[in-house]
């Protein structure tokens, strides 16, 4: 006699059981028919209608395994979905996330929420079939877009339907080449102490690019035993903007950050760069030559300004004070083309963010704002001493007059010239002279009262000096 067999439990999977849902929604089936039709129990109907909203959320999401017949519940759900978000955003960066990426990965959430977890292969594999992840060789999980084609060219690009509404308001930058006569003084300019500044921040002014200067001096003298990479800003041998180069540079650090990223540029600019490569990261919004919306606020340019020629006018009155009977005039031969790089990365720190912000709004440059209440003047520099708030304000709208005649003496520097090195270039200092040099400046502030936070940045200076010269 031949003895019965247990009866094999059939289970549905996730696709089966969304066809069980549809056909007791659309049609007069009972529960019993449906059940002998794919040959489960009935139960086993009633089960799956009772969880009816869970298993459409998991057929919607797109992320559920839909051969799947039984969910298992991981121990730690909460590391599962922080690693599967983390993975999404990965996916959409198109990174090439690998097997062991994503191991390193979960036990860093692990760590973060506080749990005891260390993640093996075999967790992975499951975590993978519970969320429909995919397998490939060597774990490299496929990205979710095929490879990004060439950009389009500059002039194509800027020609695109897009506005500054497709991007967030930290993804807006507006660009501008500011004209500066770096050395002028009060009713006093000479073309040939001009230099062009680039100026670019993003819309919010959290964001402020590295300051590019372009000037008249091919290998300024001020520059001898300086290294570039320690210029407060960089610099370029011409008045010409190098566009393409700043382009690229640009489009390579958004790309870095994953992101997408918005430029304001003025139309002549645009129409010069055609023909050049077209940007990955950097989407190009040509204002238009007659609108007379300028791509980076002028006020922010106005602010920068200001920032600039008080600081000026202070270093001109340190050169007379050292040098007695000097005129402004003699004292700015004493301000050289190193000197400008400083004060412009200095006044360019100086224009706060909510001035750029406010000044973005009120230009109609930041999307879906109204524009704020701000007092301008509290964001100004103050009018230095012995000069008037008209006589300042024309002194920083000093490019907008026509520069005077004059003979352009070569730049000095603030030191004196005896004890020059060969061929007039003023001696590298050295080790010893840095520690002296900071010992006679401590000195000072204490002869002449400073305020107890001055000495505090004093011993950041000194720490650094003292760690450079142990090197």
């Amino acid at each position: 006699m031949e003895l019965s067999s247990k009866k094999k439990l059939h289970a549905l999977s996730l696709a089966e059981k969304i066809q069980v849902l549809e056909l007791l929604d659309e049609s007069k089936m009972s529960q019993s028919e449906v059940a002998r039709r794919f040959q489960v129990s009935q139960p086993q109907i009633s089960r799956i209608c009772k969880n009816k909203e869970k298993l459409l959320a998991d057929w919607c999401s797109g992320t559920a395994n839909r051969e799947r017949k039984r969910k298992r519940e991981s121990k730690y759900s909460g590391i599962d979905e922080a690693l599967l978000c983390w993975y999404h955003i990965a996916r959409a960066k198109a990174w090439d996330v690998t097997g062991p990426m994503l191991l390193h990965k979960a036990k860093e959430l692990a760590d973060i929420m506080g749990q005891d977890f260390v993640p093996s292969i075999g967790w992975l594999v499951r975590w993978k079939r519970r969320n429909n992840v995919g397998f490939g060789a060597r774990h490299v999980l496929v990205p979710p877009f095929p490879p990004e084609p060439p950009p389009l060219g500059i002039m194509a690009q800027a020609q695109l339907p897009l506005s500054l509404k497709d991007f967030s308001p930290e993804d807006v930058f507006g660009c501008a080449e500011v004209p500066l006569l770096y050395r002028a003084v009060p009713g006093s300019a000479r073309a040939c102490d001009q230099v062009q500044v680039l100026l670019c921040a993003n819309s919010r002014g959290t964001e402020k690019r590295r300051v590019l200067v372009g000037g008249l001096e091919v290998a300024p003298r001020c520059f001898f035993g300086v290294r570039s990479e320690a210029l407060p800003a960089s610099y370029h041998p011409d008045l010409g903007m190098p566009w393409s180069e700043w382009l690229a540079q640009f489009d390579k650090d958004m790309g870095q950050q994953g992101r997408q990223v918005a430029l304001l540029l003025a139309a002549r600019v645009v129409e010069e760069l055609a023909g050049l490569p077209g940007l990955y990261h950097v989407r190009l919004l040509p204002l238009s030559a007659s609108s007379t919306t300028p791509p980076l606020p002028s006020s922010v340019v106005w602010a920068f300004k200001a920032h600039y020629r008080h600081r000026l006018l202070s270093k001109l009155a340190a050169i007379q004070s050292k040098r007695d009977g000097t005129s402004l005039t003699e004292a700015r031969a004493g301000i050289t083309v190193l000197d400008a790089l400083h004060m412009v990365a200095a006044a360019w720190a100086k224009v706060p963010p909510q001035l750029i912000l406010s000044s973005f709004i009120q230009e109609g440059l930041t999307p879906g704002k109204t524009p704020l209440s701000l007092d301008r003047a509290s964001e100004m520099p103050p009018v230095p001493s012995g000069v008037s708030r008209e006589e300042f304000s024309r002194f920083v709208d000093l490019e907008g007059e026509e520069p005077g005649p004059g003979v352009c003496k070569e730049e000095t520097g603030t030191e004196d010239e005896e004890g020059s090195g060969r061929e007039g270039f003023e001696p590298l200092p050295t080790k010893a002279d840095a520690l002296r040099a900071l010992g006679t400046l401590r000195r000072w502030f204490e002869c002449n009262g400073s305020a107890p936070e001055l000495f505090e940045k004093f011993y950041d200076c000194e720490e650094e000096v003292e760690r450079l010269c142990c090197l």
